[in-house]
């Protein structure tokens, strides 16, 4: 479990990228080098590193929980709105998605305030306002609409 005095996680620009031409997100923390390239690839959304990285040590995604960081490279893929990444992440360790970072939030959390309506989906297509209606959950629907009123649009019938 983590706690709520765990280190933070700093992103700093620095200019390059192994996978596109934007500007990197540099992570500054303490850890094997690994972890570091793990936490720099979800910044800048690079499943070519991630794969690499999960060739090279099958577990790691999974030693993510030893570390002292609140936040883990799901939620920064999807705060930052990398689809594929964050995709690869939930294939590769589906638990991520329910871990909480040191203000409780989740994933979906931080990627619903930054409006990237493309990672609510599962792989029917579905969003949480589809699982809170089968449910018949309408104070969660309710409230799911009245935060996100235009998620609505991202239903296909």
């Amino acid at each position: 479990m983590r706690r709520e005095d765990d280190d933070m996680i700093e992103l700093h620009k620095t200019p390059g990228s192994r996978c596109r031409d934007d500007t990197k997100m540099k992570i500054t923390i303490q850890g094997g080098d690994d972890i570091v390239d793990l936490y720099n690839a979800s910044a800048i959304g690079c499943t070519t590193t991630l794969k690499s990285l999960i060739d090279k040590d099958p577990p790691i995604l999974h030693k993510i929980s030893l570390t002292t960081f609140s936040e883990t490279p799901l939620h920064i893929s999807a705060l930052l709105g990398h689809l594929d990444f964050t995709k690869t992440l939930i294939t590769q360790n589906p638990h991520l998605a329910v871990e909480l970072d040191s203000h409780k939030r989740c994933p979906l959390h931080l990627a619903s305030s930054e409006g990237h309506v493309e990672i609510f989906p599962d792989q029917s297509g579905r969003i949480p306002l589809h699982y809170a209606a089968m449910r018949g959950r309408v104070e969660v629907v309710e409230k799911l609409i009245v935060a996100r009123p235009d998620s609505i649009r991202t239903i296909k019938y």
